[in-house]
This record gives C-alpha cells, sequence and structure tokens, in this order.
C-alpha cells in the first residue's frame, strides 16, 4: 500500500512539474511578443522622422522664399542706383559740339601795343550747350608749321548757351611796331572747350604783328557777351 501511494504521489509531482514547465514556456512566449511590440515603437518614431523632416523641408521653403526676397531687395537696391544715376547724368548739360557752333575770329586790339583776337562761338543747335572752360588754339605760321598757344592766368566762367547764345575767348599778346617781326601768322587753329574736332580760322586782318614768339601769346577762357 505504501509503494502505491509513493508511486501516484511521484506522478501526480511529475504532471504538476509538466504544468509548470508549460506555464513557463507561454510566458516566455508572451514576454517575446511584448518585447517585439516595444522594439516596434522605435520603428513607428523613425518612421515619423521623415514627416518631421518634411515639415523641416516646408520650413526651408520659408527660408527659401526669405532667399529670393533678399536677391530682389538687393537688386531693388541696384535699380534705384541706377535710376538716381541717370538722373544726376540726365540732369548734366553736355558740352557743346564743334558741329554745332558757328566760330569766326576777328581783330578787337585796344590799342596800337595790345594785340587781342576774339574768337565768337554761337550755338546754332537746338538744344542748351555748355562752352565752358578753355580752348585749343594752334597758330599756323607762313612757313606751315603751327604751335600751340599757352594759356593766360585766368579762371574758368561757367559758360552755358542756349540756342542762339554766344559765348567769346580772346587771343592776348604784345604787338610788334618795328615792322621786324619774327612771325607770320596766317591761320588759327582752334579747338572748342571739351571737344577734339579742330576748325581753320582765318588770321584776322587788320591784327597787328606779335611781338616776340608764338609763345608769347596767351588765350583766355570762354565767357559769355550777355
Amino acid at each position: 500500500m505504501k509503494t502505491t501511494r509513493i508511486t501516484a504521489l511521484a506522478a501526480l509531482g511529475l504532471v504538476a512539474g509538466l504544468s509548470l514547465t508549460a506555464c513557463g514556456n507561454d510566458s516566455g512566449k508572451d514576454t517575446s511578443s511584448k518585447g517585439a511590440a516595444a522594439s516596434s515603437t522605435p520603428a513607428d518614431s523613425s518612421s515619423s522622422s521623415p514627416s518631421s523632416s518634411a515639415d523641416d523641408g516646408s520650413g526651408s521653403g520659408g527660408s527659401a522664399s526669405g532667399r529670393s526676397a533678399s536677391p530682389s531687395g538687393g537688386s531693388g537696391k541696384a535699380g534705384a542706383g541706377s535710376t538716381g544715376g541717370g538722373t544726376t547724368t540726365g540732369g548734366k548739360v553736355t558740352f557743346c559740339k564743334t558741329a554745332d557752333l558757328a566760330i569766326d575770329a576777328v581783330n578787337a586790339s585796344p590799342d596800337k601795343a595790345s594785340g587781342r583776337i576774339d574768337v565768337t562761338m554761337v550755338n546754332r543747335g537746338s538744344t542748351t550747350c555748355s562752352a565752358t572752360g578753355f580752348p585749343g588754339v594752334d597758330i599756323k605760321d607762313a612757313d606751315h608749321t603751327s604751335s600751340p598757344i599757352e594759356r593766360g592766368p585766368a579762371q574758368p566762367r561757367v559758360t552755358t548757351l542756349k540756342p542762339g547764345d554766344a559765348a567769346v575767348f580772346d587771343i592776348a599778346y604784345a604787338i610788334d611796331p618795328s615792322g621786324k617781326s619774327l612771325t607770320s601768322p596766317t591761320d588759327l587753329l582752334v579747338t572748342p572747350p571739351n571737344e577734339t574736332h579742330t576748325v581753320d580760322l582765318k588770321w584776322p586782318t587788320g591784327a597787328g604783328a606779335i611781338k616776340g614768339a608764338y609763345t608769347d601769346v596767351q588765350v583766355y577762357p570762354t565767357h559769355t557777351t550777355k
């Protein structure tokens, strides 16, 4: 009888052990399943990361529009600068062109000792222009040489010419009354201020002989006749 009871108890113990083992295996499966679910959470958060990147992308789109605004602002300033420059340039009076000037030279000596030639320039163009400054003058001699004339000690005056207005400049020298002058002028080569085109004028009739050399002759800046 004792042997039978021990055998029965041993069988019960074996069954209980098997039941516990089965329960332990099931709980292990549940734990691994929960672990898999938990490990899927970072995967979900990482999948949300591109969407946050998309948000950042739209944000960068905003800054891109900001970048596009910056160049347009810059070009606006450049445009304003160009317009300002254009206005300033447009406000200036251009220099008179030789082709728009009627130029003539006459003897204007005040006495027999002081030689003076007045050269008149009339604006025959259709717009106002400036003849301010020193003209260029060369004197051509009978021996076919020409000599540039030095500037006299004077400051240029503003000489603005409306259509029909005239400007004058003077050529001054001392007259040689001896009849033994070493010069024989035939022409005046005149270039208006700030111009490069020259006109050839005849040495004025009645102008006195030059005392000394052509280096003793001086030209003075333009002024208006009004």
